[in-house]
């Protein structure tokens, strides 16, 4: 079955440039075109779309309210951000939205198809540069909720700590299943325990809190 893929972005150059690199996919299809992010709960589920890449500056409504509000309604979607911003606010404010992963404009060409795959395989894909920028918010402390000298307990289970802790340090869904020999939808259904324990929304917001609060 393929993976289905709607793009939000009002350049048509770089919508023409994604179409063109997802043609050569045959795992992917493109399932939704557009140049705005209005009525943008309405036109995912239409299209079915599985993974949703998202322009952050469009008329008439940005993409981070386009994924705070997609994220609201369809929890478990997966929204790839790309934008040419790299300020530190506009990254972060994404993150707490909801997105799932996060890629420069400029890395469209060498990078989209990985960070898809990444997506899919339970990862939160960011370019280099984005991930030292969440880094350092992180560890300076940034706009995240300040540090703690002991963890907060959010009443995860034991397995659910070991699944965050695997993810904090970077595994995808699968290798969390081979670390601790469990199945691919028992991880997805831990992670999604973990999402609402955490009140997050994304792997990148889950693993912010885990690492700022010193959960794991």
């Amino acid at each position: 079955m393929k993976t289905k893929i709607a793009i939000f972005d009002d350049n048509k150059n770089i919508r023409n440039s994604i179409l063109l690199l997802l043609s050569t996919q045959i795992s992917y299809e493109v399932v939704g075109v557009y140049r705005d992010a209005e009525d943008c709960v309405r036109r995912v589920r239409d299209c079915g779309a599985d993974v949703v890449l998202m322009d952050i500056k469009m008329p008439r409504k940005n993409g981070i309210d386009a994924v705070r509000q997609l994220k609201t309604k369809l929890p478990y979607l997966m929204i790839l951000i790309q934008t040419v911003f790299e300020d530190d606010h506009k990254i972060f404010e994404s993150i707490r939205a909801g997105a799932s992963g996060y890629l420069l404009k400029s890395a469209i060409n060498h990078s989209l198809i990985r960070s898809i795959e990444e997506l899919l395989n339970g990862g939160a894909p960011m370019t280099p540069l984005v991930a030292r920028k969440l880094l350092y918010f992180i560890h300076t402390n940034g706009d995240y909720e300040k540090p703690v000298s002991t963890s907060i307990d959010y009443g995860l289970t034991n397995k659910e700590q070991e699944v965050l802790s695997c993810i904090v340090r970077g595994m995808s869904y699968k290798m969390v299943g081979h670390e601790l020999d469990i199945t691919y939808d028992t991880v997805r259904s831990h992670i999604k325990k973990i999402y609402e324990k955490l009140h997050v929304a994304s792997l990148t917001e889950a693993v912010a809190k885990a690492v700022s609060q010193r959960i794991v």
